[in-house]
């Protein structure tokens, strides 16, 4: 005869056994199909690719790759971190576009906005169709000229006032928005320039009460101590830290401590698409694969819509977000190398993928 408490015993028993047995039939099942139980990404090899390539990245640089709100993997010596600051040359591009996108949702100005509304000789020079989008996307149409010939010009302006005067000299070579010729010294300087006529600031005081203070850019300037013309293009001096509170806003749509900075629509905006891969007449790579948003290349589109994008220095350092697997990754380098690490990143990227697939259409 079983008591009350023995059929209670034998009945807790039943069901705690057959609870056991399915999750060890959904185990099973789970090792049988591949798919990992709990697994935690591995950067063993995205450490060794930068070791490898340390010599060619002048063995002082800093790695960091982040999800929208922690930091991931971290590489660094203990003479440059990722409190040290260095120029960023063309990665300043991608700051001055988020500022003009700032103004913007402040009513300050429009991205459509034709250049000669602030600056009425643009009109007298057949370039009165260019609009600050085909500024920050280098559709503007304008011939560059030779880099040495140009950078050495560069150096005798006193304020970007100054350059721009002479900017809208140049000749034009194409209807503005057919085409994205790459530049170091016209589009994003055109679109500072407006930003100060617009806002009656200087550039660089500008950027840092709109954009860097509010992210919490402490370390971070386009200020010239040596008295030359501010430069958007090229004239950011920052951090890792610091860049990648920049990525971070842009990876939580806009948002920083849950705070917006940026509204969502002006994020999209910002990194919409703007120039196919076709569309591009001259880039800084050896292959002309990637198409331009708005002062940053897009590394990987699905349907035209960018997932990935870049706005690397060239010079080794390399900021990048991942939109749809959902991180962001920054290499700095101490010293100025010569070439770009195109083909390096592009690997690096690979091999961070292969641990978070996020909502990839593969």
């Amino acid at each position: 005869m079983v008591t009350h408490f023995g059929a209670v015993s034998l009945s807790f028993f039943l069901a705690r056994t057959c609870t056991n047995v399915i999750y060890g039939l959904i185990f099973l099942l789970l090792l049988q199909s591949g798919t990992p139980v709990n697994a935690q990404p591995d950067w063993t090899a995205v450490k060794a690719k930068m070791n490898a390539n340390a010599k060619e990245l002048d063995q002082e640089f800093v790695f960091v790759l982040s999800s929208a709100d922690s930091t991931l993997l971290l590489m660094e010596t203990k003479t440059f971190t990722t409190k040290s600051q260095v120029p960023f040359f063309i990665s300043s591009q991608w700051l001055t576009a988020a500022l003009l996108f700032k103004l913007a949702e402040e009513g300050k100005l429009s991205i459509d906005d034709p250049v000669q509304k602030y600056i009425p000789e643009f009109a007298k020079y057949f370039k009165g169709y260019i609009t600050l989008r085909h500024c920050l996307s280098h559709m503007t149409g304008i011939e560059q000229k030779e880099l040495p010939r140009m950078l050495a010009q560069r150096k005798k302006y006193t304020s970007l006032e100054e350059e721009v005067n002479e900017l809208v000299k140049l000749s034009i070579r194409a209807k503005p928005g057919t085409a994205c010729w790459f530049s170091q010294s016209i589009g994003l300087q055109l679109a500072g320039r407006v930003a100060e006529i617009a806002t009656k600031k200087k550039f660089d005081i500008l950027i840092k009460s709109k954009l860097l203070t509010p992210l919490g850019m402490r370390r971070t300037t386009f200020a010239d101590l040596n008295g030359g013309a501010l430069n958007p293009s090229e004239g950011a001096q920052s951090t890792a830290e610091d860049y990648m509170r920049f990525l971070r806003m842009l990876l939580n749509k806009g948002k920083v401590n849950q705070q917006a900075f940026l509204s969502e629509a002006s994020v999209i905006a910002l990194l919409q698409l703007q120039a196919s891969a076709s569309q591009v007449a001259y880039s800084p790579f050896e292959k002309n694969q990637f198409g331009y948003a708005h002062g940053a290349w897009v590394v990987e589109n699905q349907n035209g819509k960018a997932t990935a994008l870049a706005a690397p220095g060239l010079q080794g350092g390399w900021p990048l977000i991942d939109l749809c697997r959902g991180y962001a990754y920054l290499v700095v380098t101490k010293n100025k190398l010569g070439d770009n690490k195109a083909d390096l990143h592009l690997e690096m990227k690979a091999l961070i993928d292969r641990q978070l697939t996020g909502n990839c259409k593969q």
